[in-house]
């Protein structure tokens, strides 16, 4: 009991008066605002995919020349997801997306001033945009880790599902969006005009967040009491954010079976969605002979798949696993994505109709990520308390392999043909639902560490 102006509170009447006080839900904004984050940092992505057309006609580009300027991308992003992740440990995600935001909106600015260097015996125009590329990659990679720091302090253990959700939707609402918006600025300003306003949109949103968000609720000044007391109880639930250099038992990790095919299988998953991110405006406009403006439109249907099918996937996932058990319900959600995208993709790739082949390759980029959720879910189910660690190192291998597939798929373009290189695609795609067959999620570390 305390004494508060001479009279007695017990401990259930300060219950009683916490929970008759209305929460804040300064959350929903915090949420909100790392949605916005996710959408921007998809148009940082999709800017150059958009204006690659632009690019090869201006500076006289070989499909082949382009695919490793759009795969620069992929490996500044994949070599520094865990190191942006250890900053937002030590320093909070407020600060560390913050400085990541302001790191890779200046070099997609600084995209519009390649034209500008002189070109030389060991530096060209294509080594100079894939370096800029390499470096914007490198400042977005803080994204998913910081994101996913965010998410648990910020939501209840109930609402970890639809936290994630967010950081899909806004990535995938920008996919929808950035085709649509870039091609009509290109149309009327030129190419430049997707990476200045990609560049700005970024910016604003870097202010936005470092004025508005905290890294904790009990740092923000708005925060009551009533819904500091709900986060709290859900952040000392989860422990703190796994994403650790030390301390991670990476030896009980790599010497796991289950680990090395989970890894091995997301490295395939990781291939395919970054020939959307990079080739497909290009491939409907210079192959199937969309306009500029009609391959915006249809350019956005994968990321409109993917902003629908996503969510989908991982509720059928966790119903799957409470009907068919932990291992077999990932499995079959796995099987059932991956499967049907291999074959819409060969089938799309293939058909002699736009609309139809568009369509085809749009829902398979849409089961590909009906699939996705399992293979997180599957980090957590393998390890919770280091499922930080283990889907860090996970994502690197995937985007590692996005990396590879913009060169890989503009050689193979060359080379044999458009439907050779979607045919591949879509075998590795299959690949990464059969290497599930060695996963078995119930294979847990927890004891091992």
């Amino acid at each position: 009991m305390s004494s508060v102006g001479g009279s007695q509170v017990t401990a259930s009447q300060k219950r009683g008066r916490l929970a008759e006080e209305r929460r804040t839900h300064i959350q929903f904004q915090i949420l909100a605002l790392l949605t916005l984050i996710m959408l921007v940092t998809a148009f940082g992505r999709l800017n150059l995919a958009i204006a690659g057309r632009y690019l090869e006609d201006e500076f006289h580009f070989s499909t082949q020349v382009m695919g490793w300027i759009l795969g620069g991308f992929a490996f500044g992003y994949a070599l520094f997801q865990i190191p942006w992740g250890w900053a937002g440990d030590r320093y909070g995600p407020r600060a560390t997306l913050t400085a990541a935001l302001l790191w890779w909106s200046t070099f997609t600015i600084l995209m519009t001033c390649v034209p500008l260097i002189s070109p030389s015996r060991w530096w060209n125009y294509a080594w100079a945009f894939a370096a800029m590329r390499f470096l914007t990659g490198m400042g977005e990679a803080a994204s998913y880790p910081n994101a996913n720091k965010v998410v648990a302090a910020w939501t209840t253990g109930a609402q970890r599902g639809i936290g994630s959700s967010l950081l899909l939707g806004g990535v995938g609402a920008g996919g929808v969006i950035a085709p649509i918006l870039f091609a009509a600025t290109m149309q009327r300003w030129g190419w430049r005009s997707a990476f200045i306003l990609a560049g700005l949109l970024a910016l604003f949103v870097a202010a936005i967040w470092f004025l508005s968000a905290t890294s904790k609720p009990s740092q923000h000044p708005r925060v009551n009491a009533a819904e500091l007391a709900a986060l709290n109880s859900a952040s000392a639930a989860t422990g703190s954010h796994a994403f650790r250099i030390s301390g991670t038992p990476w030896r009980a990790l790599f010497s796991n079976r289950s680990v090395w095919a989970l890894v091995l299988s997301y490295l395939c998953h990781g291939y395919t969605p970054y020939i959307y991110f990079t080739w497909f405006f290009i491939y409907l406009t210079r192959v199937r002979g969309f306009t500029l403006i009609k391959g915006g439109l249809w350019g956005a249907t994968p990321f409109l798949a993917t902003t629908l099918m996503a969510p989908l996937g991982g509720w059928i996932s966790d119903k799957a696993v409470a009907s068919l058990g932990r291992r077999r319900g990932r499995q079959i959600t796995v099987w059932i994505g991956m499967t049907l995208s291999a074959l819409l993709l060969l089938a799309g790739s293939h058909a002699a109709n736009n609309v139809s082949a568009v369509l085809l390759l749009a829902l398979s980029a849409g089961l590909a990520q009906f699939a996705a959720p399992s293979w997180w879910a599957g980090c957590i189910d393998i390890t919770p308390t280091y499922s930080g660690s283990l889907s860090g190192l996970m994502n690197t291998c995937a985007n590692l392999a996005g990396g590879t597939a913009p060169i890989l798929t503009g050689y193979l373009a060359t080379r044999y043909g458009w439907a050779t290189a979607l045919d591949f695609a879509a075998g590795v795609s299959f690949a990464a639902g059969v290497i599930w067959i060695f996963v078995n999620v119930e294979d847990s570390l927890e004891v091992a560490v």
